[in-house]
């Protein structure tokens, strides 16, 4: 089965472990890896900041670097979600919207793509300690993506995953949200670091690299002795 990799700005520019990892994950399950070199930002950050024309040019160009993909994976909820709006967000292009709505059907967000078109549950990892989940919003509430992750840790071998007091609330990260509202960011991420902290937990993992990012970043300036990890990153663990 051939995956063609999206590996997304955020881990092409500061996680490159969360690349490497869902890389070896996935050729561990038996995968042919791609990687188009072409690949550039999805254009959310654009879209949601109101330059519909400039974000309409990348995505045209990702849908002419990813069309003759077989399976479309990336670690991000949240860019898989993107990827979905395509068609949406072309609707007055019948031909961009056409090839939009082909790369939108093969494009899985990886716990998705495992779980969904790999039928795999138990993948052999094991990590030891206590962890909770962060849910982030575009991977939950757009994408629909809420077991998969679920499904997966609880076969992850020495892993206790607990409830996380308040876990539908965002970060504060929401892409450029975190720069325009930066005082309104601060308060929703100390509040959810305030919960982490709560449930003891060994480990925070998550899904998406930008919530992570925001996440950890807290934690470290309140030097809390949480571990916070992409879930690419425990499922590759042995």
């Amino acid at each position: 089965m051939k995956v063609t990799l999206f590996a997304t700005c955020l881990v092409d520019m500061f996680h490159s472990n969360v690349g490497k990892a869902t890389v070896e994950l996935l050729e561990k399950l038996g995968c042919e890896i791609e990687f188009p070199q072409g690949q550039i930002c999805c254009g959310q950050p654009a879209y949601n900041s109101g330059y519909v024309k400039d974000a309409k040019q990348a995505m045209k160009h990702m849908i002419t670097v990813f069309e003759q993909a077989e399976y479309i994976v990336t670690p991000s909820g949240s860019c898989a979600t993107m990827f979905k709006e395509y068609p949406h967000i072309l609707k007055d292009e019948p031909d961009w919207q056409h090839r939009a709505q082909l790369v939108a059907n093969k494009t899985y967000e990886l716990t998705q793509f495992i779980v969904q078109v790999l039928k795999r549950e138990d993948l052999g990892a094991t990590l030891n300690g206590k962890a909770t989940v962060h849910t982030s919003c575009h991977m939950t509430r757009l994408l629909g993506a809420k077991s998969e992750p679920f499904t997966l840790l609880n076969n992850v071998q020495g892993l206790e995953v607990i409830p996380l007091d308040k876990s539908q609330d965002c970060c504060g990260f929401g892409g450029t949200f975190s720069v325009k509202m930066g005082q309104i960011s601060e308060q929703m991420v100390d509040e959810k670091v305030s919960h982490i902290e709560d449930s003891k937990a060994d480990f925070l993992i998550g899904a998406d690299c930008g919530c992570l990012m925001n996440i950890k970043g807290r934690i470290d300036r309140k030097k809390s002795p949480v571990t916070v990890l992409h879930i690419a990153e425990v499922l590759n663990s042995q």
